[in-house]
């Protein structure tokens, strides 16, 4: 008896504990999509994961350089790439650059969990080299167990995949490289609106 009230208890406060965690502003990206995609799309930042490269997002998010960059990445039934500060910006975009840049902060060794990557999860991209994530990064639309353990899981959509759903894809023939972009628009953490 004693033992299933302190389980009780235990999972009480964890799922408590979650609640009250998953309603901080702090830990909240929000993301004006506009293009084919139009609205906007909310992510649970997990700093106890990945605390590195949350922390990274949101200096990215709060210095402005996310606003105008383009899903330069987008996969049908994969995922959708973005956040390449560098070349990904609307204004002079240019295709064939997207993906190769990042911001002028150093890349951030990988914080791999055991989170899977599902419908809504949030990654980190990066070249072949595992710590080499800088400021790019992912929104699955459906899940892929092959990247389980080899990309850093830094937040989970909460609101808006439906929007996700809708942002412009690009050729399969072409690796997802999109012509005329889908935007991210505007991009800021719900605790500085």
């Amino acid at each position: 008896m004693i033992k299933s009230l302190i389980l009780y208890v235990i999972l009480l406060f964890s799922v408590f504990a979650n609640t009250v965690y998953a309603a901080d502003p702090e830990n909240i990206m929000v993301i004006e999509v506009e293009g084919e995609a139009n609205g906007i799309i909310e992510i649970q930042l997990l700093p106890n994961v990945a605390p590195l490269h949350v922390e990274r997002i949101k200096i990215l998010a709060r210095d402005g350089l996310y606003n105008d960059v383009v899903f330069h990445r987008v996969i049908d039934g994969f995922m959708a790439q973005t956040g390449d500060v560098k070349f990904g910006k609307v204004e002079g975009y240019k295709r064939r650059y997207a993906g190769q840049g990042g911001s002028n902060y150093p890349d951030l060794d990988a914080e791999f969990s055991t989170l899977k990557y599902e419908k809504g999860t949030v990654g980190m991209a990066r070249a072949q080299n595992p710590n080499s994530a800088n400021s790019q990064f992912f929104i699955m639309f459906n899940s892929s167990p092959n990247l389980d353990g080899n990309y850093t899981v830094i937040g989970n959509v909460i609101k808006g995949q439906d929007v996700v759903n809708s942002i412009k894809r690009g050729a399969m023939s072409d690796n997802g490289s999109v012509i005329d972009p889908d935007i991210m628009k505007k991009v800021w953490i719900k605790a500085d609106k």
